[in-house]
């Protein structure tokens, strides 16, 4: 008998659909859209975050959840109840970007009519991603699928390794998460941009996302900038992006003097931890080589954006 399954994490319903089971799912959250086939799915979940927040709103908003100990997101479990599944996927990584396990399990515990297996995921790495697609493949019986798309991945990666390998000079990059207040990405990103051929700047591999201050971003003087802000598209990067451009000294420096400052798709790419964290290699391949790489992405993963 086929597993009835939950994801309400998007880049975990991307991994059930890449392993081939887009048909055992029942049940999504209100983020999971891609592929575009799962939005007929039902809605698990929804946000306690007004809809139309600017970046310093949402974040406000956020912050003010968190300090009175209550959830940024809401389970229904009755939804879930009716869909009576057999697997839930959720995440532990972080509290702001999907519902966390705490949640799930303070909502389903002793709830449903049948025990469901809840599986968590919590990547910090590309290797921690690999293995997230594995937990998952073996818990739901497909662990041959799992070796096939993770021996895909890897070809994919491996091949912009090796066209790199003799390049030394590695351009930096500031790659901003969040534009009000302003935070520069971690987790799994600056380990991106060193296969793509870069150097991340004033965040580190398999660390939180921090928060700094435009100094900072002044003192690095970085050769590149990206910006891809959390849970953002590019449309919607574009209404805040003069934020960004207000900052002291901006034209100054080196990054938007030489025309090198993009606007990449966060939300679909570099905030997923599931099988496009690969498409996200590329797309930095592209911007940072762009003699060695064009995969065409550009117009769609990513755009320049010229002052």
């Amino acid at each position: 008998m086929s597993q009835r399954i939950i994801s309400l994490l998007p880049a975990a319903t991307e991994i059930v659909c890449a392993l081939g089971l887009e048909n055992n799912l029942v049940g999504r959250s209100h983020e999971c859209d891609f592929p575009a086939s799962v939005k007929q799915l039902p809605v698990c979940s929804e946000a306690n975050i007004p809809d139309g927040l600017s970046s310093i709103g949402i974040d406000k908003k956020v912050k003010e959840l968190l300090y009175d100990a209550l959830s940024i997101y809401t389970v229904n479990r009755e939804k879930i109840k009716e869909l009576a599944p057999d697997v839930v996927i959720t995440q532990a990584q972080c509290e702001v970007c999907a519902v966390s396990l705490e949640d799930v399990e303070a909502a389903l515990t002793g709830y449903l009519d049948k025990q469901a297996q809840i599986i968590s995921l919590q990547p910090n790495s590309l290797e921690d991603v690999f293995n997230n697609i594995r937990q998952v493949a073996l818990a739901l019986g497909v662990t041959e699928n799992g070796e096939r798309l993770i021996e895909d991945l890897q070809e994919r990666v491996d091949i912009i390794r090796h066209k790199l390998k003799f390049i030394e000079n590695k351009p930096t990059l500031a790659c901003i998460e969040w534009l009000d207040p302003l935070m520069v990405s971690g987790n799994w990103v600056p380990e991106l941009v060193s296969i793509a051929g870069g150097s991340s700047i004033l965040a580190e591999a398999g660390k939180h996302s921090p928060f700094v201050q435009w100094s900072d971003i002044q003192e690095a003087d970085p050769d590149i900038i990206l910006v891809m802000p959390c849970g953002f598209s590019i449309e919607r990067t574009m209404k805040e992006i003069h934020l960004l451009l207000a900052q002291l000294g901006f034209a100054d420096l080196k990054a938007v003097k030489n025309n090198r400052l993009y606007i990449t798709d966060g939300n679909q790419y570099f905030n997923r931890p599931g099988p496009r964290i690969v498409d996200s290699i590329e797309i930095l391949a592209e911007i940072i080589n762009p003699r060695q790489f064009i995969f065409g992405y550009e117009g769609n993963g990513w755009v320049k954006f010229s002052l």
